[in-house]
């Protein structure tokens, strides 16, 4: 006959051999959980390993494996030639009697601090919820067009790799990463640059490369200037770092230049920020002329430019303008960038190009955020660089965002004709879209989703002189464009009609 710990595993064990969880580990935790519960009591014999097997009709060695896992973590005391003795860890951690509270509060863990804090308006979330079935955003990649299966196997061999394990371990970077190598002959060949790994510094993104970058310029009150219309995260970050932000004219060649010249004076301004490649939100180019007067002034001036090209990738015609950067002689350029937006967004990376010296400093900043850094994905990423398929990747999406990008252009002409203006981008994910006549873009919103189309409000632009969205259409398919343009057109009619 059985015993009755044999009875009691035969009932409450069950396992799938189908997860990704390995057998031994499934059977182990429940093992752990029946003794929590009292099914198992301390000082119970387990049966042996041949008779687990045979119950649990698994072969001998994942038995082993099960009493192995169970004892490294203090459940069971296995003793030679006599068998596995059920245990219960020993509590490491004794509780603190509480002090002058009802016993029913003693330990409950509180909502609110006992003691003060400095509370931030400027990071308060700008989450919206919806249970729309339709999104829109602000240009962001359909993360539908990465192959899981790829992306498993990359990932899988960047971690089997043995320097690894050797990179894991240092305690100093004593010579230059083969990614900081890789990703600077990248920037080298698609942005013009001329520089050096000492000139990189790799990030999780391009908000914590503009957060470091921050905090190494900005103090007190000094002033930045952005567009009227700029990237609402980046101002965020501007004003937690203490700045003053001062707004600059945009028009159809980007930031006014001249404006800056007649306005301020030297040494009045700390730096200025410009998405030169396609203007945040408008997608508006800075033109080459305006490129060399900004320029020019940070050098009389004496201001640095954080040039933010973020979407730089995504050119569909023609040849993309060469970063401001490229031609920086003077060292006043901070640049701002992001890379493997074809990739998954936990294997994109930001970065940061720079002279030297603000690349050391920065890095010691970024040794405080994030010391090891992640290490596999800079393996793959290398990798990736090294065998060309980053390149590869980024041509095979370029066609599809391309179809997506001309069958919107189709459908809001044909919807929306003379309703509203836009110019068609010559890359990038997203077109901006200008009413006519200017209506509630918060009703917009509010009756959109009411036919499951969700608009958040960070896409949404407003003042007396706009009245636009930034409409990212690289998320959707071509069936889902036209459905989201139709349901727009159904809200708009609705506001225009009230």
């Amino acid at each position: 006959m059985n015993s009755p710990v044999s009875d009691i595993l035969k009932q409450l064990i069950t396992f799938d051999k189908s997860l990704v969880q390995p057998l031994y580990i499934q059977v182990a935790q429940q093992i752990i959980n029946a003794i929590q519960r009292g099914y198992i009591l301390k000082g119970n014999k387990l049966p042996g390993t041949r008779t687990l097997s045979n119950l649990l009709n698994i072969h001998r060695n994942t038995a082993v494996a099960i009493y192995d896992e169970l004892a490294s973590q203090g459940w069971v005391d296995i003793i030679a030639n006599k068998g596995t003795f059920v245990l219960l860890p020993e509590q490491t951690t004794a509780k603190i009697k509480a002090t002058g509270k009802p016993m029913s509060q003693a330990y409950t863990y509180p909502k609110e601090a006992g003691f003060p804090f400095q509370n931030s308006f400027h990071l308060a979330s700008t989450a919206q919820k919806t249970s729309a079935k339709y999104i829109m955003n602000d240009g962001k990649p359909d993360l539908r067009l990465h192959s899981v299966h790829q992306f498993s196997r990359w990932y899988t061999a960047a971690m089997k790799r043995k320097p690894l394990v050797h990179n894991w371990n240092r305690t100093a970077a004593s010579t230059t990463s083969n990614f900081k190598s890789q990703l600077c002959n990248y920037l080298n060949a698609t942005r013009g640059f001329h520089i050096n790994p000492n000139n990189i510094l790799g990030t999780r993104s391009t908000e914590m490369s503009l957060y470091i970058v921050s905090q190494l310029l900005i103090k007190q009150d000094d002033v930045v200037l952005v567009g009227e219309l700029s990237h609402y995260a980046s101002n965020t970050i501007f004003q937690e770092a203490g700045a003053t932000i001062k707004t600059i004219p945009v028009d159809d060649e980007g930031l006014d230049v001249d404006y800056i010249k007649k306005h301020f004076i030297k040494n009045s301004i700390r730096c200025v920020y410009v998405c030169a490649h396609r203007h945040y939100p408008t997608t508006n180019t800075l033109s080459a002329e305006r490129r060399i007067q900004l320029l020019r002034l940070a050098k009389s001036y004496g201001f640095a430019i954080i040039e933010d090209d973020y979407d730089y990738d995504f050119q569909f015609e023609g040849s993309a303008m060469l970063p401001m950067a490229s031609a920086d002689a003077n060292g006043m350029v901070i640049y701002l960038g992001k890379m493997g937006q074809s990739l998954f967004p936990s294997f994109q990376i930001g970065f940061v190009v720079a002279p030297e010296n603000l690349i050391s400093e920065a890095n010691n900043y970024l040794t405080l955020l994030d010391e090891q850094g992640d290490l596999i994905q800079e393996q793959m990423l290398s990798e990736l660089i090294s065998e060309g398929e980053i390149y590869r990747l980024l041509k095979k999406n370029i066609v599809t965002y391309k179809i997506r990008r001309d069958s919107l252009c189709k459908h809001l002409e044909y919807y929306f004709g003379s309703v509203l203006t836009y110019e068609k981008p010559l890359g990038g994910l997203a077109i901006w879209l200008q009413f006519i006549t200017s209506i509630s873009l918060v009703k917009l919103a509010e009756e959109a989703e009411k036919i499951n189309l969700f608009l958040p409000k960070t896409i949404l632009y407003q003042d007396k002189s706009t009245c636009a969205i930034r409409f990212g259409f690289g998320h959707l398919n071509v069936e889902e464009i036209e459905t989201v343009v139709v349901k727009l057109k159904k809200a708009y009619d609705k506001v225009i009609n009230f």
